[in-house]
């Protein structure tokens, strides 16, 4: 993880979950983190709890993913005001649940848009920073929906495995500048939108929620749900010099749930 002081990084959907666990291990490690999120309270919150022993000069950004132009004119402002960003997370919320069937041109026109829209305009604004700083990471926080669809996520299974083989793509576009794009796919991760898939996945069989999470627990060989730090400290590898070598991969973290399957 050495060589990640005096970096800069924008962490998307930062304010809570893994983006927030990813954002509080990367300052811990000496990067000068950007917070992007809807909220500015919860920004604000986040943003008191990073470390700053390496001196840096944490900032946060509020702004709605639905609004694609809007947040790419604030991350431009941002790049002005602080200089060359080196590292980005892409990490956004997930499409409502609901089976694919039942789905709305205009669920997927929206997820498409809040993830890899978004995901490519925010590579665009950033990209020219890394060229000119000879250093850059992109990682993508998708789902290990990209290797096996989740019952019940239709849209956010389409749309995962598109911004999976977006990144891909990228990776091999990018990879003769040295600069490295990897998807991180998360297994099941104890976070308040799981919670909240929970609870409709309960509601809907009549059962309970404890009993819910007791049958998905069951389904993992290390029975247990992540935490979401142990995902940010395999993104902070990613982004870390120690990961220059590897680029272009799907890389599950799900307690070797996907792996027996």
């Amino acid at each position: 993880m050495k060589g990640l002081t005096g970096k800069r990084a924008l962490v998307c959907g930062s304010s809570q979950g893994m983006g927030r666990a990813c954002a509080v291990e990367l300052a811990r490690l000496g990067v000068e983190v950007t917070l992007v999120a809807r909220t500015e309270a919860t920004l604000r919150e986040a943003l008191s709890t990073l470390s700053t022993d390496a001196g840096q000069k944490h900032a946060h950004i509020v702004a709605d993913f639905k609004d694609s132009a809007g947040l790419q004119a604030k991350v431009a402002d941002q790049v002005e005001h602080s200089g060359p960003i080196q590292i980005l997370v892409n990490n956004t919320g997930g499409p409502p649940h609901g089976a694919i069937v039942d789905a709305t041109p205009e669920q997927f026109l929206q997820a498409i848009s809040n993830h890899i829209v978004c995901n490519h305009l925010l590579v665009q604004t950033l990209l020219p920073g890394m060229k000119s700083s000879g250093y850059g990471r992109i990682v993508n926080i998708i789902s290990t929906s990209v290797i096996q669809p989740i019952k019940g996520l239709g849209v956010s299974n389409t749309t995962r495995g598109a911004v999976a083989n977006w990144g891909r793509t990228l990776a091999g576009e990018l990879a003769p500048l040295g600069i490295t794009v990897n998807n991180v796919l998360p297994g099941f991760t104890a976070t308040g939108r799981l919670q909240t898939l929970f609870q409709a996945k309960a509601e809907k069989a009549g059962t309970t929620v404890e009993q819910v999470e007791r049958s998905i627990v069951e389904s993992i060989p290390m029975q247990r749900l992540a935490d979401p730090a142990e995902i940010a400290s395999v993104v902070a590898f990613l982004v870390s010099p120690a990961a220059s070598y590897l680029t272009g991969v799907n890389l599950p973290v799900d307690g070797g749930r996907t792996a027996v399957q």
